[in-house]
């Protein structure tokens, strides 16, 4: 089995110019940061190939043009289950 990866992305409307990530780590940390955002109320989308992609990133690094699409389908997802709660 593989071991978990996570990452977490930080997106401000009008601040920032595309969304970043704030965080990622694999194993423990990976379920610590899975485990903060639920605490949270954060919506978790899993996606094994995004999140192998995002974990190659620099923190606080602006996702690559190349992401822009799909990090935006999540986006309208979260904020299609944020207005449902």
């Amino acid at each position: 089995m593989k071991e978990k990866k996570a990452a977490a992305l930080k997106y401000t409307r009008g601040k920032d110019q595309a969304p970043r990530v704030v965080a990622k780590g694999r194993g423990q940390l990976a379920e610590r940061i899975v485990s903060i955002a639920r605490e949270h109320g954060i919506p978790i989308h899993e996606d094994r190939q995004l999140v192998e992609i995002l974990s190659a990133l620099d923190l606080y690094q602006e996702i690559p043009p190349e992401l822009y699409r799909a990090v935006a389908e999540i986006l309208a997802f979260i904020y299609r289950v944020s207005k449902e709660l």
